[in-house]
């Protein structure tokens, strides 16, 4: 009873949390004639209830896909059918064709905010006080409450569901998946995420460590047995899942090639940049490679959208590589974790499009692994809500932005002495010290070094919060600082990317992990 008690206190928390950051703005509000993803959740609903399957991802009289026109997977349109089914019961001017454009009042703000509260009330929070329960390196009823309140209290995905407006069911999925597998139901855990990545197709980030975990586990079982049965058998679940998500329009090929159309716009360039932005400000805010460079040299200007596309391509795929063979050759729940992160991360800061709300593929896997390396995982954490910040200013998100990022932090040092942990063994990376001794002598003061970067890391993104907040930008350079706060996370970033690599690569023991026969 005391740990069923300890959780559902967490659980109020962060809920309660999560209600006062719905009180504030969400995105577009009151900005027309585009307003923002509130608007585009709002607008998806009035289209999949009053228009028929068939004309969902068309562009039609009643449905200009110029206006937030849907580019989401099925599920994502079944999702906003449901709702829009709901709302149509409270109120029909809510969802009404074409006169509900723009709708925005206190009452309809309230339903929106409750659909958010039951998804994740339904698929996230579940999905996260389950998985703190499983682990076993926090198996003490105070140390899974621990856990899973800062996995909830983590403020860059509170802010964008709640406070922005996005739903946490694509996520929600996945974390159910990683939940299946680690019980060994890979069949349930396939479908699972199958089931994400039918919601949106972002989750192409975590598709290969799943493919490779699972494939990895075939081998080891024998592809001349059990593991091939078992690869039949997670063939049959993928196909089958993909099929129900997909059969109301697998009946037209044109259908089919249209919906995949809007889900993957690649003559659109390789930056996200929103067609409707001013042309006298830049876009491109997002925190990854791309972006950054552009600062320096414009790479729409000098490279073709096809050499974009190709050059994405091959940087991606080179830098997940080596976590996606290691995870193939030794697969393991804690590499599949880790290989989550790396791959994700890869994909943000190399891939195609890339929206600087996708560093949330990123952070969720962090979170899982929050137990195991608590220092790093709440650095990186910190960093992925501040990359986030332009987009919250732009929200008016300021106040919750600045409430709850210190209050994580404080979680953090109160929860796992973070600032204590910063030994080689504790960032898990003895094994990589080891082999570098004799050669970097400054090893041994390596926890001061790590703690020291970690406070002048902690400065800057204070100093920059402060700065976008309260000075203006020079005339000359009216994105001044949401560019210095791209470049400053995508350097960080960076370095995250090579210490994740570095864990995986050197890790050979895969402790805690049940041994796959």
């Amino acid at each position: 009873m005391e740990k069923w008690s300890l959780m559902t206190l967490t659980v109020l928390l962060a809920l309660t949390v999560r209600w006062a950051v719905s009180l504030g703005s969400y995105s577009g509000a009151g900005k027309p004639p585009m307003y923002g993803d509130y608007e585009a959740q709002r607008h998806w609903q009035e289209i999949t209830y009053n228009l028929p399957i068939r004309q969902w991802y068309f562009n039609t009289s009643d449905n200009n896909l110029l206006y937030w026109g849907l580019d989401y997977p099925p599920l994502t349109a079944y999702h906003s059918f449901v709702c829009a089914y709901i709302a149509k019961l409270i109120n029909p001017d809510w969802v009404a064709l074409h006169t509900s454009r723009g709708y925005e009042s206190q009452p309809h703000k309230l339903f929106m905010r409750t659909t958010v509260f039951v998804a994740d009330l339904l698929v996230y929070i579940p999905a996260v006080i389950l998985y703190c329960f499983s682990l076993k390196e926090t198996s003490a009823k105070k140390k899974a409450s621990t856990c899973a309140l800062c996995i909830l209290l983590y403020p860059g995905l509170i802010l964008i569901d709640h406070g922005h407006f996005q739903y946490p069911l694509s996520l929600g999925l996945a974390l159910w998946a990683v939940l299946c597998l680690s019980h060994d139901w890979d069949l349930l855990g396939s479908m699972a995420f199958c089931l994400a990545l039918n919601y949106k197709q972002m989750e192409l980030y975590h598709s290969l460590p799943f493919f490779c975990y699972l494939l990895g586990k075939c081998f080891k079982k024998g592809l001349k047995g059990k593991g091939l049965v078992l690869l039949a058998k997670l063939a049959g679940t993928v196909l089958v899942s993909f099929a129900a998500c997909w059969l109301p329009f697998g009946t037209d090929v044109e259908q089919i090639m249209q919906v995949l159309r809007r889900l993957f716009p690649i003559d659109r360039g390789l930056f996200e940049a929103c067609m409707f932005s001013s042309p006298t400000h830049c876009p491109d805010k997002v925190a990854n490679i791309w972006c950054s460079l552009s600062v320096l040299i414009k790479i729409k200007n000098v490279i073709s959208p096809r050499t974009q596309l190709k050059l994405s391509f091959a940087v991606t795929f080179l830098s997940l590589l080596p976590a996606c063979i290691k995870l193939t050759v030794q697969p393991s729940l804690r590499g599949l974790k880790f290989a989550l992160v790396s791959c994700a991360l890869s994909f943000f800061l190399f891939s195609f499009q890339v929206h600087e709300k996708s560093i949330l593929l990123v952070s969720v896997p962090v979170c899982l692994i929050i137990n195991e390396i608590p220092f790093m995982a709440t650095w990186f954490l910190l960093v992925s809500t501040f990359s986030l910040l332009p987009l919250l200013l732009k929200d008016e998100l300021l106040l919750p932005y600045a409430v709850t990022t210190p209050a994580f932090l404080a979680v953090c040092l109160a929860s796992f002495s973070i600032l204590e942990k910063t030994s080689a063994e504790d960032l898990q990376l003895k094994a990589f010290s080891l082999s570098l001794k004799g050669y970097v002598s400054w090893f041994k003061s390596f926890p001061r070094i790590v703690r020291s970067l970690f406070l002048l890391s902690l400065a800057l993104m204070g100093a920059l919060s402060v700065l976008s907040a309260a000075v203006p930008p020079p005339q000359r350079l009216p994105d001044l600082f949401p560019l210095a706060v791209a470049v400053v996370s995508c350097l960080h970033f960076l370095l995250f990317l090579l210490y994740f690599n570095v864990v995986i690569l050197w890790d050979s023991k895969n402790r805690g992990q049940k041994k796959i026969s």
